[in-house]
């Protein structure tokens, strides 16, 4: 069997499966957030936080709830691997170092995961489980909580409401999360993803040399870490080692993990206000983008034009040959569309265009469908863009889903859109005018370019994967990219629930000859081409000057 139609087997049964669970999953998903009994365990954790779960917040209540959640996470996480050699399950190892303990919190608390240390030589046990695995479940329970928000701001009229921050993100953990990955992480381990409490084991090389085998609780965080869209290995090898992604059936697993709630939520959009189809159209929107980038991905690592790649008929370097290129590069691709930045390949090894693209899912805005929860919300805010774009065309006030878009909302929406391209291109040039960013690439010229403009641009997303070729544990990148992953995450939050926050004060606006369908082939392609655009306007000179310089030498 060729490597093309393997790859599109293997992509096809994974669509396959995303159509058979997005109805069933969204609709659980619809009733978990609008449901109102608490179970027991639920009103157990109400108590110990003060919370009064029937209380409803406004939109600024409500971000003081994330922030607040957000700041003591990150303090929890940092003192954890600050202590880390005075808790059980060291492993003996040291205090993770300042600048890196902070980048290492910020980032499992922005959904990130970004990495600039190797987990099994750094981590004990007990900070890979207590810290960095209950991160992978509460952030993006955080995202989804955001979503549903904003949600709410479109179903809800005449009311400054938008729902309980602290119930959310709980049913959020407990109803959907949990149950999911500890499903998952059994398969797993039935396909061979280690799980155990194991010291290091010292065995003995081929060579003769003598090396230690970490061991841990692998199978639990990497269940997680892929249906949160979370992305931090266990290993440094994140997915590429055989520890964490066995074979190649566990490789199609988790990339159907951290797919099936961002495809799964515009269903449960579509159910709170009222209309199955409109979710249709944003999942519509998600699916074409997603299915043009996997296309141009597998074609460039697969058709290149090296000699050798073209004489072997892809290009191999970089690649676990376990997978092969065509798994890896959908890996790849699914990793960059859902803010979840595990890999299984080496990034930086990829053909330039190769490259380019797994860059350009990522400054999408990765709602295709992007990570748990800032997928859909990120996708709403481009539907609001393409709303207001479209009235301004026909010279009429635009509305979405009987909400006015006036000018408050879309300074939010362009509020929103603003804030990564400033982290992402602020950060490449500051990183690049001195020798302490140029310093930490492996390679000069574009290709170094492209390290550090891949780096800020997965951080100020929130992605988490890197082209590996940035030496990142400095105390520069850790603290720029920190800053950046922050900036992005809790400044673009704030706007979306601003936003929600104007759409439930106002009524409804009946459906009007004039009133734009919003539900139907031709706005799915309008939210695609806008999605584009914006695209290609803020970020195509910083590509022109590294991939695609790199891709026409």
């Amino acid at each position: 069997m060729s490597a093309t139609l393997a790859g599109v087997l293997f992509t096809g049964s994974l669509v396959l499966a995303l159509a058979v669970v997005h109805r069933p999953l969204g609709d659980h998903m619809y009733r978990v957030y609008t449901g109102t009994r608490h179970a027991r365990p639920e009103r157990v954790i109400y108590r110990l936080v003060g919370v009064h779960p029937e209380a409803e917040q406004t939109w600024a209540s409500y971000a003081r709830g994330v922030l607040a959640f957000s700041a003591v996470s990150v303090l929890f996480l940092y003192g954890l691997q600050r202590l880390q050699n005075h808790l059980l399950l060291s492993l003996g190892f040291r205090p993770v170092v300042t600048h890196q303990a902070w980048n290492t919190a910020i980032s499992f608390v922005t959904n990130t995961n970004w990495q600039s240390y190797s987990g099994e030589s750094t981590m004990g046990h007990l900070v890979q489980m207590a810290g960095l695995a209950v991160q992978n479940f509460v952030s993006a329970a955080v995202g989804m909580a955001v979503a549903i928000a904003l949600v709410r701001g479109f179903a809800r009229k005449r009311t400054d409401r938008l729902g309980n921050f602290w119930v959310d993100l709980v049913r959020g953990t407990l109803r959907i999360l949990l149950p999911i990955a500890f499903v998952a992480a059994i398969i797993l381990v039935i396909g061979g993803a280690v799980q155990n409490f194991h010291d290091p084991h010292t065995v003995q090389t081929l060579t003769g040399a003598r090396q230690p085998i970490t061991g841990g609780p692998v199978a639990s965080q990497e269940a997680v870490k892929e249906l949160g869209t979370n992305g931090g290995g266990f290993y440094n090898a994140n997915s590429a080692h055989p520890f964490e992604n066995p074979t190649a059936w566990t490789n199609w697993l988790e990339i159907f993990l951290l797919l099936m709630i961002p495809f799964g939520l515009p269903r449960t959009f579509g159910r709170m206000v009222g209309s199955v189809r409109q979710g249709r159209a944003i999942v519509a929107v998600m699916a074409t983008l997603a299915v043009i980038s996997v296309t141009l991905l597998s074609f460039f690592q697969l058709a290149h034009h090296g000699t050798v790649p073209t004489a072997i008929g892809s290009s191999m370097e970089g690649v676990e040959t376990r997978f092969g290129v065509a798994d890896s590069a959908t890996f790849a691709d699914a990793t960059t569309l859902t803010s979840t930045g595990a890999v299984n390949s080496f990034h930086d090894s990829y053909t330039s265009l190769g490259g380019l693209m797994t860059m350009v899912d990522m400054m999408l805005g990765e709602v295709a469908p992007g990570g748990t929860g800032s997928g859909l919300y990120g996708m709403l805010i481009l539907a609001v863009v393409t709303v207001f774009v479209a009235g301004l065309m026909v010279g009429r006030t635009p509305e979405y889903l009987g909400k006015k878009i006036g000018s408050r909302e879309i300074k939010f929406a362009a509020a929103y859109f603003l804030i990564t391209p400033i982290c992402v291109l602020a950060g490449t040039a500051v990183a690049m005018a001195g020798t302490w960013g140029r310093g930490g690439t492996l390679n000069r010229g574009a290709h170094g370019l492209s390290e550090v403009l891949y780096a800020f641009t997965s951080a100020s997303n929130n992605n988490g994967s890197a082209f590996a070729g940035l030496t990142a544990n400095t105390p520069f990148y850790d603290t720029a990219l920190g800053l950046a992953m922050a900036f992005g995450r809790f400044l673009p939050m704030i706007f979306v629930l601003a936003l929600a926050g104007s759409l439930a004060r106002q009524g409804r606006t009946p459906v009007s000859e004039g009133t734009l369908p919003t539900h139907r082939p031709q706005f799915v392609g309008m939210v695609a081409g806008v999605t584009v655009v914006l695209v290609a306007l803020t970020f195509l000179p910083a590509l022109a000057l590294g991939p695609l310089a790199e891709g026409v030498h």
